[in-house]
Order: structure tokens, then sequence, then C-alpha cells
């Protein structure tokens, strides 16, 4: 059951939650997410925005980090995202 976690901001300091591991799917050469009773299949920039959460960088660190990458970075969007693994407990969010 998902559950609503405070909204993040630019200043939330995202980590994955400790049941949930970041993992690379050779069969499929793809990331994937593994949490106890699910596994979700990443896209190339869930898997390197997830990368970034380590608890030490804010979401507008991950979002200039991604920026050196990408040609278009929405830290909406990294927070959209971000929310939407919070909710899922897949994501523990440090608000201070």
């Amino acid at each position: 059951m998902d559950t609503v976690t405070p909204p993040l901001d630019v200043s939330s300091r995202p980590a994955l939650a400790r049941h949930v591991r970041l993992s690379l799917d050779t069969a499929r050469d793809r990331h994937v997410l593994l949490s106890p009773e699910t596994v979700a299949v990443l896209n190339a920039t869930s898997a390197d925005i997830l990368r970034l959460c380590d608890g030490r960088r804010t979401v507008g660190e991950i979002a200039a980090e991604l920026e050196r990458s990408y040609d278009r970075v929405a830290e909406d969007e990294i927070r959209a995202f971000l929310q939407r693994l919070a909710d899922k407990q897949w994501v523990e969010i440090d608000h201070g």
C-alpha cells in the first residue's frame, strides 16, 4: 500500500530505502529496482537519478549533476519521480 510522504523540494536529500537495491539485470541489460516483493525495470534516466540518491546530495544537486549528461533536465520531473518512489517507500527522504 502506498503512503503519502511530505512533498520534496530542492533541499530534500533522497536515498534508497534500506530494503531496496538498484541492480543491473544482465539478462535484460537494464537497471532494476529490487524490493522484497517487487522488481521494477528502469529506463536509463531513472537509473541515473537513483544512482545519485545517496542521502547526501539534494534534489537540486542531483539535477545539476544530471545537467552534465542530459540536454534537458527538469527539476520538477525529478522531484515528481522521486516523490512517487517515496510514496511507495522505495526512497527515503531527509527533509532536514
